[in-house]
């Protein structure tokens, strides 16, 4: 499959991979169905906003994440790093090696936070 161009539609693209992969991994698709539910189509939305914001320069994303991941519970430092491995494949299948790093870059660093406020410096 030839790499995905960096651009609106390719996020749509990725965030629907992602999470295609996310429900069905036997380890994060209880806790993502759990603290989801029904919702799933706001979620994909959202994530789609929060990626083009980050990664395009748009404005369509405004949350809190560090907020609102804070208020789950029962996650594990194993769920991040599941996390991550299935965020890097699918950013390496779909983009060109520049950009799937950048992506991964960001996501490395919103786990880092979000695995500080969870389990504090120690982990």
């Amino acid at each position: 499959m030839p790499h995905l161009p960096l651009n609106c539609e390719s996020i749509v693209t990725l965030v629907h991979d992602f999470y295609d992969g996310v429900r069905a991994d036997p380890e994060l698709g209880p806790v993502f169905d759990a603290a989801i539910g029904d919702n799933w189509a706001p979620h994909l939305a959202r994530m789609v906003d929060f990626w083009s914001t980050v990664m395009l320069g748009q404005r369509g994303f405004q949350g809190n994440v560090f907020g609102k991941h804070m208020l789950l519970s029962g996650i594990t430092p194993a769920h991040f790093q599941r996390w991550l491995e299935l965020f890097v494949a699918s950013t390496n299948r779909l983009f060109a090696p520049g950009d799937a790093q950048e992506f991964q870059t960001v996501a490395r660093r919103i786990a880092t936070s979000l695995q500080y406020g969870f389990f504090g410096a120690s982990s």
